[in-house]
């Protein structure tokens, strides 16, 4: 059997993809024969080996679709600019796009794209620089650039936004929505999520899901309670979220909490507020507090926290006197 892989070019397919390929080829009852004329049919439209790989790994049911099948999204591309030279890199980025209907879905996403402003050569230039575009339900872009045009936020974020075009920018919100749902939000509270807090657009995905788990498996909130609390995503991990959770943690394990801290009261008080209520009464929330801001401060010194800061709060001589000996803070 493994000879019969590599003879068909399965040499880098990963192990996952192996099984899902010859679960889907039982399952359509497809033999051996039909790899080496897949690998024959896809070699000469200039596909490489490693995107061959990618391809079975990312969507097995290629094995069941005929030749015209597949020169038909080849086609479809050169149709609509996309040089046949960079085929192989849009299927190499998204395989799935060999699954799509050309008549029923992908010629209708690309008059969408005219309507909503986006000439040939902005839509070429876009799926060029990231194919998954391509991947778009009909009505998903235009539903995602109507929440970027009534976004109320700062100019420097809007401007952080905007800086590759709104086609970028509304693809951009398309994957976070996504990530929001992967995890458990339904659409229509991604969509308010996101529009509450606008920051998430610029933050790196893997980011957000980071705090998403941590607030699912440390702090052991619900999702949900993003769409009351939608700044736990906007706020910096290392200066901000741990910090008053490590402290919250040590309070309520040695009995210095009254009532529940729930997560507004954690988030959204400002960095003074908050020590003022939590720390400076208890000498060893102190110490945590400060530990672990000096450990964020030497991971992060500077970066984009600083655009989001918020406005600061009035504050004391003292209260600032003693807040600057023990952290500072990014909002």
């Amino acid at each position: 059997m493994g000879g019969g892989f590599r003879e068909f070019g399965f040499l880098g397919v990963s192990p996952a993809g192996i099984i899902s390929t010859l679960q889907f080829s039982t399952k359509f009852n497809v033999g051996p024969e039909r790899f080496g004329s897949l690998f024959k049919v896809l070699k000469g439209l200039g596909v490489r080996d490693y995107t061959y790989c990618r391809i079975l790994e990312e969507f097995p049911g290629v094995i069941a679709m005929g030749e015209s099948e597949i020169s038909g999204k080849v086609e479809f591309l050169e149709g609509i600019g996309i040089p046949k030279a960079a085929v192989d890199g849009v299927f190499g980025t998204f395989p799935g796009i060999l699954g799509l209907s050309v008549e029923g879905r992908l010629k209708p996403l690309i008059l969408e794209f005219r309507h909503l402003g986006f000439d040939k050569s902005v839509a070429r230039d876009e799926i060029l620089r990231e194919p998954r575009v391509l991947g778009m339900e009909l009505g998903e872009l235009s539903r995602c650039l109507e929440l970027l045009r009534t976004l109320k936020c700062r100019e420097t974020i809007k401007e952080k936004i905007l800086r590759g075009g709104e086609f970028k920018a509304g693809f951009e919100v398309k994957l976070r929505l996504d990530c929001l749902c992967r995890h458990g939000l339904i659409r229509r509270d991604a969509f308010k999520v996101l529009w509450r807090e606008p920051r998430l657009i610029v933050y790196q995905i893997g980011e957000i899901e980071r705090k998403i788990d941590f607030l699912l498996s440390n702090m052991n909130y619900e999702v949900e309670c993003l769409v009351k609390v939608p700044e736990f995503l906007g706020v910096n991990f290392e200066k901000q979220i741990l910090p008053r959770y490590n402290v919250i943690k040590y309070s309520r394990s040695v009995g210095g909490l009254g009532d529940p801290v729930g997560l507004q009261n954690l988030i959204k008080p400002s960095t003074l507020q908050f020590y003022n209520l939590y720390v400076k009464p208890y000498p060893e929330c102190e110490k945590i507090f400060r530990c672990e801001a000096d450990k964020a401060e030497k991971q992060h010194p500077g970066g984009l926290w600083k655009l989001f800061k918020p406005q600061k709060y009035p504050q004391s001589k003292d209260d600032a006197e003693n807040i600057k000996s023990f952290m500072e803070l990014g909002g």
